[in-house]
């Protein structure tokens, strides 16, 4: 709870004494009938208060006699506890959640005339987003448990697999693993392609037999206490890497590995992509998948039908997390305490023109979790194989 409470304060001071910050939690969401999805707390909400229940209404009011922080939530209702689990009620969110008071969600509208005499609402969105951007201590220790679990269903996932699985199968495995380690739910939908789809950046079908000879390509992070993970490895369905699709991985590893190098403060994320892009390009020119000058290719952006997104994205309460990656038009200088992910992939479909067959749905990405350090990085997902030969051995085993 101190954790929270320090963010807390941190708006507060941010929006001054005459501020008022109002947020709500996410809805239910109906999946069918009257069938709910798991519920997942907002996480915005959930970042300043650590409070995982529907219908609650966060209030912060700096220097208000009565109380800054205040919480709509719940009233405990025990016919309604029996059917959906305990609530918290006025009492819990004052006791465990430190709220200075707390009202029925039913009372918020009616007190809400109260609360913005004299005051300014504002969005803090920004603001918010930008202190999300920086992990704590406390943080980063919860993301790299994420990515530990993480390591165990991909490792799971190379052992399990062998020719004529369907890629549900795979799945099953990672979400097992998952779950007997306590994250109850992944990150994000798994992306299992093997074949062909490994070549469809996010294909989630996982419906396809896999065939010996593929490769499959698991994109797949658990969420472990709301944070994620994002972590992408490739490998053979069969155990073994052929001539072409060992050429390509080699190829994404070294861009990654490159890449990986520049992450460090006052670096920023485009000086990972111009690497990337480099490398991907050169060894593309070297296997006589493209031809021409490398100045020239780059500049043509010739690498675009087989590399066509960026090298990563922030990571932290969400998959793709908040912050700005531009500032004032310009690529924005890493910082300490920064998390992102760098996941270089190319992806030969056998739509694209002029392209020997020989390499036809070869699909690779490798991606790993990122922390900056105050003088580097630290890959949080350094353990998980991604080497040729640490991949066939664990598959081999």
């Amino acid at each position: 709870m101190s954790e929270y409470g320090y963010r807390r304060k941190k708006i507060m001071q941010a929006i001054g004494e005459k501020g008022i910050l109002i947020l709500s939690s996410a809805p239910e969401v109906y999946r069918n009938g009257d069938a709910l999805y798991p519920y997942r707390q907002n996480s915005d909400f959930y970042y300043l208060t650590g409070f995982e229940e529907p219908e609650s209404i966060l209030v912060l009011a700096p220097s208000r006699k009565e109380g800054e922080f205040i919480l709509f939530n719940r009233v405990q209702d025990k016919d309604k506890e029996i059917w959906d689990g305990p609530r918290a009620g006025q009492a819990g969110a004052i006791k465990s959640f430190h709220a200075d008071q707390a009202f029925p969600f039913s009372e918020f509208s009616a007190m809400l005339p109260a609360l913005l005499a004299g005051r300014e609402a504002m969005d803090i969105t920004l603001l918010l987003h930008e202190m999300r951007l920086l992990k704590s201590e406390a943080e980063i220790a919860v993301m790299q448990k994420a990515v530990d679990i993480t390591d165990s269903a991909h490792r799971r996932a190379m052992q399990t697999c062998k020719p004529n699985l369907y890629e549900y199968e795979l799945e099953a495995e990672i979400m097992y693993e998952f779950q007997r380690q306590g994250a109850r739910y992944p990150a994000y939908a798994s992306i299992v392609g093997a074949g062909r789809n490994s070549c469809i950046l996010h294909y989630v079908n996982n419906q396809q037999k896999m065939a010996d000879g593929d490769l499959v390509l698991v994109d797949a992070g658990c969420e472990y206490q709301y944070y994620a993970s994002d972590i992408t490895r490739t490998f053979p369905v069969n155990g073994k890497f052929s001539g072409e699709q060992r050429a390509i991985y080699e190829l994404v590893l070294a861009s990654q590995l490159a890449a990986i190098q520049t992450i460090k403060p006052q670096s920023s994320w485009q000086a990972a992509q111009d690497v990337i892009v480099k490398i991907i390009t050169q060894g593309l020119i070297d296997l006589r998948i493209l031809k021409g000058d490398l100045t020239s290719l780059i500049e043509k952006q010739a690498y675009l039908p087989f590399y066509m997104h960026k090298s990563g994205h922030w990571l932290g309460l969400d998959v793709h997390d908040v912050g700005l990656y531009h500032v004032n038009g310009k690529p924005r200088p890493l910082e300490a305490n920064m998390v992102l992910t760098v996941e270089p992939g190319i992806y030969i479909s056998g739509d694209i023109e002029g392209v020997d067959k020989r390499w036809h749905h070869i699909g690779v990405r490798i991606e790993d979790d990122v922390w900056v350090t105050d003088t580097g990085c630290k890959v949080l997902s350094a353990n998980i194989p991604k080497t040729i030969s640490d991949i066939e051995s664990i598959m081999a085993s």
